[in-house]
């Protein structure tokens, strides 16, 4: 079948699940979420990873469980205490949505949702963390297709299209669900997410040590480095920011954004540069870069001092802001001074 034949992926029959199986078995990273069935850990952990990577998200986890151990603790909580928990991980509108999702559970009475669409229908899930946590807490036939999942499948089937467009996405995501394991929908998922992060991995795969090698169209026609295609790069956005450390005694003064701000809402943030006025500022203490999305800040921190403290700022010692919502931004900040 032609590569260049774009209705549909020029690789059809079905792949042998026991190899991706049988690997995953022996491969498989002991990650804290893979050793419980509970589906509100299994939510909280896909809503985690879905912006961070395994090792920054594995801590934050553990201490966010050992504060919100259930669905109704979660609900339960103030907002501020969830954000101050979730603060560092960024995306704070992963956090808002859980809280409210957590919320809808609780008021529900019947405990967690048990099938797909319930559980597509909370607040800040979409069709991959649906699946995933269908699939592993409940063992339901979805297919849970990430950005390692449409690589992998990309590969398998030598797709030809842009990754970037909807059809393409819309082939792929079929043809994840056709190879699809029913049986073992919750490890096969797994496993083809961990074959992705952990083989077939984006400008170098390790096709000789991957369960698929032999199966694997991209690899037969040496084709792997092309695919997938991804065409659109979005353009770096380049700010420099210029924050004041200004302290009293034991205390930094800080100030907390208003609730209407956006996606940073209710968090505390020390001054920027203009922001007050009558401030002398003295040495640099340092100079790290921060990136969100794409927009990569160079974050200049200095020294200042102040005579008189303008109205809706507060000052604060540093214990407090671990009950605090507190930027990671902020955190970094301090962590050079």
């Amino acid at each position: 079948m032609s590569t260049h034949n774009h209705q549909s992926p020029c690789y059809s029959r079905d792949l042998p699940s026991s190899p991706l199986l049988a690997w995953f078995r022996r491969h498989r990273r002991d990650l804290a979420w893979r050793r419980t069935k509970d589906p509100y850990r299994i939510w909280l952990s896909e809503i985690m990873l879905q912006q961070t990577r395994v090792a920054a998200a594995e801590p934050y986890y553990e201490r966010f469980l050992a504060r919100f151990p259930t669905v109704e603790a979660l609900a339960a909580a103030p907002e501020a205490d969830v954000l101050t928990h979730w603060a560092g991980l960024g995306y704070y509108s992963r956090a808002r949505n859980l809280h409210k999702a957590a919320r809808q559970i609780a008021a529900s009475g019947t405990g967690f949702p048990r099938t797909y669409e319930a559980i597509r229908a909370l607040p800040g899930v979409g069709d991959y963390t649906a699946a995933a946590v269908a699939s592993i807490a409940f063992g339901l036939p979805h297919a849970a297709v990430d950005g390692n999942v449409l690589r992998v499948t990309a590969r398998l089937t030598c797709e030809p299209g842009d990754i970037q467009n909807k059809p393409t996405r819309e082939r792929l995501t079929a043809a994840a669900q056709a190879l699809l394991d029913p049986r073992r929908p919750g490890d096969w998922n797994q496993a083809m997410m961990e074959l992705g992060a952990t083989v077939c991995l984006p400008r170098d795969p390790l096709c000789l040590n991957c369960p698929f090698h032999n199966d694997c169209v991209a690899r037969q026609q040496n084709r792997r480095h092309e695919l997938p295609v991804k065409s659109r790069r979005h353009r770096q956005v380049q700010i420099e920011k210029h924050l004041l450390i200004i302290e009293k005694g034991e205390s930094i003064l800080f100030w907390q954004r208003p609730p209407d701000s956006g996606r940073m809402a209710g968090f505390w943030e020390l001054p920027e540069r203009g922001q007050v006025k009558g401030a002398v500022e003295g040495p640099e203490a340092g100079v790290f870069r921060h990136t969100i999305t794409t927009t990569n800040y160079t974050i200049r921190v200095r020294r200042a001092t102040l005579r008189r403290v303008p109205q809706g700022f507060r000052w604060m010692k540093r214990a407090e802001l671990e009950t605090v919502p507190a930027s990671t931004v902020l955190r970094k900040a301090l962590n050079l001074a």
